[in-house]
């Protein structure tokens, strides 16, 4: 584990009394990198968790550690703990495979699950004293469309479920101390993870992009700004809700 640059440049669009400190774990690509620099952008103090470390600057504190493995993840937490009174958590790291259920293996789904659910509940826990100290604290797990049902997915989407699960078990516990809980459900999203599990050619690209409503695939900056929303105060009243930033997809294919 190691801790990379420390970056705490403010942008001024919010207030001391609404900024927050916010941990986003699987942070130095992607989405969750999207989600930093959205973070960062709209004024609040980022702590990034992940396994590699970013290939460009990161926006705020960066802590390096193997969520899959539940001792690492802990140590890592006790030293984020001890340095940030953290008072939000964006639960993003994720992991994913392409097999059929004969395909499926134990270590296959103890591994999918490790990452995409046991680790989500290690961060909340580490996390929850300084939320509950600010009462005001916000949770926000990203799921996935295919929690709705998946070929090739089922150890993924059993660990995507799980994660709405843990949005309204939660939404319904923490909501006495302040905290909301609310998830995001991306539907595909360019990045390097869809890329390397989906390979396609250019054709199975635009046939995809046309089965969505809003004819496109996502690009990680549309989920951040979802994620925005549920960090801000505009969603005080907001709690227990999954929304899924899939384009359309969730509700069906587009008429051709």
């Amino acid at each position: 584990m190691g801790e990379g640059r420390r970056s705490f440049r403010r942008s001024g669009r919010l207030n001391m009394k609404n900024q927050r400190t916010i941990l986003i774990t699987g942070a130095s690509r992607g989405i969750g990198l999207a989600v930093a620099n959205r973070a960062h952008q709209d004024g609040h103090i980022v702590v990034g968790l992940a396994r590699s470390v970013p290939a460009a600057p990161f926006p705020g504190a960066f802590y390096r550690a193997d969520l899959a493995d539940a001792g690492e993840t802990r140590l890592v937490l006790e030293r984020i703990s001890a340095e940030f009174q953290i008072d939000a958590v964006v639960n993003n790291a994720g992991l994913t495979t392409s097999s059929t259920i004969e395909e499926t293996s134990v270590d296959e789904l103890e591994r999918i699950l490790a990452v995409n659910v046991r680790a989500p509940l290690q961060v909340v826990q580490a996390c929850l004293p300084s939320m509950i100290r600010s009462k005001r604290g916000s949770i926000v797990n990203i799921s996935s469309r295919a929690a709705l049902g998946m070929p090739r997915r089922s150890a993924y989407s059993a660990a995507k479920s799980g994660l709405v699960g843990y949005t309204r078990t939660w939404a319904l516990e923490l909501g006495k101390h302040g905290i909301i809980v609310n998830a995001v459900a991306p539907g595909p999203v360019e990045t390097e993870l869809y890329r390397n599990n989906n390979p396609m050619s250019q054709e199975e690209r635009r046939a995809l992009a046309d089965r969505i409503p809003v004819r496109r695939l996502g690009r990680p900056e549309d989920i951040a700004g979802t994620v925005a929303f549920f960090l801000s105060d505009d969603a005080r009243y907001v709690t227990g809700q999954v929304l899924y930033a899939c384009g359309g997809l969730s509700i069906g294919a587009a008429p051709t």
